[in-house]
Order: structure tokens, then C-alpha cells, then sequence
């Protein structure tokens, strides 16, 4: 009786691990490379047989000329392989809102916003260009962020206020149904804009 559950038992494990661990996978992955192979292959940004980077991983800039993403905390030494490799790019912060250190770099923060947005259209600096994401690597910001910047980014670029904004709007994610999600803006896609990679 014993056996006979034990060879059940292993044939339904086998069973299973085929199904799930082969079959399924196997089909998903074809699925995905006929239907979806841009989002199977990480949603990267290529022009001309060059790879910018994925729309959903956030890339840190700090030139004038470009528009800046996400506060991101750049970690490559503290997560490595055997050989030395960074396997982490970059990591959520552990930070408590409420922490004296969190109120301390935010308002560093906010002054660095500040001093390189002199001419900003609004004086309030948008919350989530001082805070990081939950991941860390968030590659969009809101559309208050990115209008907070036109100034410098026009400025540097030798544009007019108008030709970013109709790079931000191309760039821009709407609500779903005009109701759900807020919109935001990919800031690589913006950035590539400006090089005149994208148009």
C-alpha cells in the first residue's frame, strides 16, 4: 500500500514538474517572443543596432542639458559576484519617512533641485524628484516633475520652453481611461529626445 501511494506520488511529481517547470514554460516563453517580443526582451531602447537602455529601468543624470529622473541609490560595490562583478545596480532605500536622516537628505535634496532649477515655473519641488522609488530604479517621474525642469533643460539645449514640452508629451504615459494610474514621463525616452536619438 505504501509503495504504491510512494510510486503515485513520484509520478505525479514527475507529471507536474514536466507540466509546469517545461511545458508551461516553454509555451509562455513562445507567446511572449511572437506576441509581446519587445517586453520578453526587457523593453530595450534600440536605435540603429544600438542599445540606450530599457524603458523600464531607470538611468541616473546629472548634466544641465538633460532631464533628471528619480533620486537612485547607486550601490555597485556592496552587491557583487565571486569575481568582483556588481549584480545590483541600484537599491530601494531603507530609510523611515519619519527618520532624522530621511528629513536630512530630502532637504539636501530639495536645495540641490532648487539651485539647478533657478528658473523653475512653480517654487514647490516635486516630492518624487527628492525620494527615491520603492525599487530604486523607478524610470519615470510624474508630469510635475518633468515641467519643473523645462527651464534649465530649454535653456541648455538652445530650445524653446514649447519644443520640450512637446518632447515630454510624447514621452508621456496618460492615465488609463482618462481615470486610473497618474501620468508619467519616461525620462530615458526624453533624454534621447534631446540627443536627437528619438524623435
Amino acid at each position: 500500500m505504501i509503495k504504491q501511494e510512494l510510486k503515485r506520488g513520484v509520478k505525479y511529481l514527475l507529471a507536474m514538474t514536466v507540466i509546469c517547470g517545461i511545458v508551461y514554460t516553454l509555451l509562455v516563453t513562445v507567446i511572449a517572443q511572437i506576441f509581446f517580443p519587445k517586453q520578453a526582451n526587457g523593453s530595450i531602447i534600440t536605435v540603429n543596432g544600438v542599445k540606450y537602455g530599457s524603458e523600464l529601468l531607470g538611468q541616473q543624470y546629472d548634466n544641465d542639458k538633460y532631464m533628471w529622473g528619480r533620486i537612485m541609490n547607486i550601490n555597485t560595490t556592496t552587491f557583487t559576484d565571486k569575481s568582483g562583478k556588481p549584480v545590483l545596480y541600484a537599491q530601494a532605500s531603507q530609510l523611515s519617512p519619519k527618520s532624522d536622516k530621511f528629513k536630512e537628505l530630502v532637504k539636501e535634496r530639495v536645495d540641490m533641485i532648487e539651485n539647478a532649477n533657478p528658473n523653475a515655473d512653480t517654487a514647490k519641488v516635486p516630492q518624487d524628484l527628492v525620494t527615491s522609488s520603492g525599487s530604486g530604479l523607478d524610470p519615470q517621474i510624474s508630469l510635475a516633475a518633468a515641467n519643473y525642469q523645462i527651464s534649465r533643460v530649454a535653456q541648455n539645449n538652445e530650445l524653446t520652453k514649447e519644443q520640450v514640452k512637446q518632447m515630454i508629451e510624447k514621452c508621456t504615459t496618460h492615465k488609463v481611461f482618462g481615470i486610473f494610474g497618474q501620468e508619467t514621463v519616461n525620462v530615458l525616452k526624453v533624454n534621447l529626445m534631446l540627443d536627437k536619438i528619438l524623435s
